[in-house]
């Protein structure tokens, strides 16, 4: 039986205090910057872009990840065994065993840490999509030939039960960053967008995270902010869904301003932070 009864002392303690955060940015804003100031210590990067020079001396772990199965059982080592899952499939008790028994060193690494940072959602979702047009369900059963819808469903399925799994992951709050890029519509509309292989993960993704912020470039205004992507000499996060600025934002918490300084620890603690009165 996997039910059991989580008081409220026990959602507010610091031992399993935790949150799943989604960072989006325009590449070279310095969203991997951002875990330098994340304890080493309490950290594991899992290392999708082999990106990571911006923080060179910095003192945590990392994990270089080059395929779709090595994400995948890095997520059951991290999230657990799912009681849901299929006894025969990915993130059950089996599959939990088997990545333990062959990643005995990482299975005792895993356990010790309280921040999971994944460098990048953008470069999983790659991987994923490499995987997936390998696999029986990207090619046509009529023809042989490949199905590219097949791919795409199966890239979201795939993808989507391990954002879900990390999510669950107890008293580990998950990090991710993404590349955010501009695009311009027919009407000459411009939105700003996750760079995600597959239009439903980047739809699903802000309901299955707590936060999404923005890190962008910005220029003081009055006593607000102006944003400026190509010449701002300030960065700030962007954290509510109701901002002038047309960026992608949500704050599950209720704690976060509009825009927030680019400090990750800082913003962490304000999200965990009890609330005044």
């Amino acid at each position: 039986m996997s039910l059991r009864l989580v008081t409220a002392e026990m959602r507010l303690s610091s031992a399993i205090a935790k949150t799943t955060m989604c960072i989006l940015g325009p590449s070279g804003s310095g969203k991997t910057y951002l875990m330098k100031g994340l304890p080493g210590r309490d950290t594991l990067c899992l290392d999708f872009e082999a990106g990571l020079m911006s923080v060179q001396d910095w003192d945590g772990d990392s994990i270089p990840i080059r395929s779709f199965e090595d994400a995948r059982d890095m997520a059951c080592l991290i999230g657990g065994v799912n009681p849901a899952a299929d006894p025969n499939g990915y993130y059950s008790e089996g599959h939990h065993s088997h990545v333990a028994r062959s990643y005995p060193d990482l299975a005792e690494l895993v356990a010790a840490k309280r921040y999971i940072f994944v460098d990048s959602i953008t470069d999983l979702s790659r991987q994923a999509m490499a995987w997936s047009k390998q696999q029986p369900e990207a090619f046509s059963d009529r023809t042989g030939k490949p199905d590219v819808r097949g791919a795409y469903g199966l890239l979201a399925r795939e993808v989507i039960t391990l954002l879900k799994h990390l999510q669950h992951a107890e008293g580990k709050t998950t990090i991710f960053v993404g590349i955010l890029e501009q695009v311009t519509d027919e009407f000459n509309r411009s939105t700003w967008q996750p760079q995600l292989e597959g239009g439903k993960v980047a739809r699903e993704l802000p309901g299955i995270v707590d936060q999404v912020a923005t890190l962008s470039l910005f220029e003081p205004e009055g006593d607000g902010w102006r944003h400026d992507p190509a010449k701002g000499r300030i960065r700030r996060l962007v954290c509510q869904t109701a901002n002038s600025f047309g960026l992608p934002a949500k704050d599950r918490s209720g704690r976060l301003d509009v825009t927030e300084p680019a400090d990750l620890p800082a913003l962490l603690n304000k999200i965990h932070a009890p609330k005044k009165g």
